[in-house]
């Protein structure tokens, strides 16, 4: 067996955040439906960072903003994104890296700018994005390394970036090798409007093996299987996956396997500052607590810490050490 360099590894979306607190009202002025990611071109990028107010700019993207995570934790992380080179590019890979991330996928030459993600945080922390993709949709199967992919005890797909055909097709080869090498998979739902539109395949993905943990929020779940209540959507999941975890904002989350569901509350927050990140945070948790042989509900614990750090200050990434966080509460990693 190829030997393990790696906890956890990420393939994704390579993304540079620009964040701006914002009123309802401009959300309705500019169009925007609350809450939710919306796909632009280069021309409405540039005519909402025109509109928008002061904001910061660091690298993101989901599956990015879960492995810095896993970093912070102090467990070995590596992702796989595209970028091109330019100044959004550089600034990107700087970024990770310098978080503690390999990353080794080489930059586009020719094509699209790297990818953008305008997001507006309103006053009760909630956040909507706007996302030109940029590069990040030019990932193909050659972008993944045989021997990175068979070393990482888990590898992380982003729904996002389920979009592009060369995209899928490079999930699809990165999980082959990780099952070859007795290594796991995991998929993040992402969004419910990606749902929406791959339902089938998502579902495809999941009952025939080629992913074995998934994560979700309610409304993903929801969308999953196209019905408002809960606890059946909750029981026909069990029967699908191997393993999820789908999470509930404040009411924690419930681990599904095959052998129970399982209920975790949140960990305690003193304010709520801004959600974007959340979930990408709660998987880095639960995912290294996994790959380091915690049980299911100690992994959902460490998830939590990690969601409740991030959403109590502006960002996706966490402000402080994850590791020395868990640490505080009673969990080493």
């Amino acid at each position: 067996m190829t030997a393990l360099r790696y906890d956890v590894l990420g393939i994704g979306n390579a993304i540079v955040d620009v964040i701006a607190r914002a009123e309802d009202d401009f959300l309705v002025a500019q169009g925007m439906n609350k809450g939710t990611m919306a796909l632009i071109d280069e021309a409405r990028a540039q005519a909402i960072y025109a509109a928008m107010g002061p904001a910061v700019e660091s690298s993101g993207g989901s599956a990015a903003n879960t492995i810095v995570g896993v970093a912070s934790f102090g467990a070995r992380a590596a992702f796989v994104g595209k970028v091109k080179g330019d100044k959004l590019g550089d600034s990107f890979t700087h970024d990770i890296r310098a978080a503690g991330v390999a990353f080794e996928t080489k930059p586009a030459t020719g094509g699209p700018s790297t990818a953008c993600c305008y997001i507006m945080v309103t006053p009760d922390g909630e956040r909507t994005m706007n996302t030109f993709l940029g590069a990040a949709q030019d990932l193909r199967p050659a972008d993944i390394d045989e021997a990175q992919v068979a070393s990482a005890a888990v590898t992380y797909l982003e729904g996002y970036l389920w979009d592009p055909p060369q995209a899928k097709e490079a999930f699809v080869k990165a999980a082959g090798i990780a099952h070859k090498a007795g290594r796991r998979v995991a998929l993040t739902l992402s969004d419910a409007f990606c749902v929406d539109r791959y339902r089938a395949e998502f579902l495809d993905l999941i009952r025939e093996g080629v992913v074995d943990i998934v994560f979700a929020n309610e409304r993903e779940l929801h969308s999953l299987y196209e019905t408002a209540d809960f606890d059946t959507a909750i029981k026909v999941l069990r029967g699908d996956a191997k393993l999820a975890v789908v999470t509930r904002s404040e009411k924690g989350c419930v681990v599904v396997s095959r052998d129970a569901v399982t209920a975790v509350p949140a960990e305690p927050v003193e304010q709520v500052a801004d959600v974007t990140g959340a979930g990408d945070l709660f998987a880095a948790g639960f995912l290294v607590g996994l790959a380091r042989g915690k049980d299911h509900r100690t992994s959902a614990r460490l998830g939590g810490i990690a969601a409740a750090e991030v959403i109590q200050h502006v960002g996706a990434r966490p402000a402080v050490s994850l590791k020395a966080r868990a640490a505080e509460n009673g969990i080493s990693v």
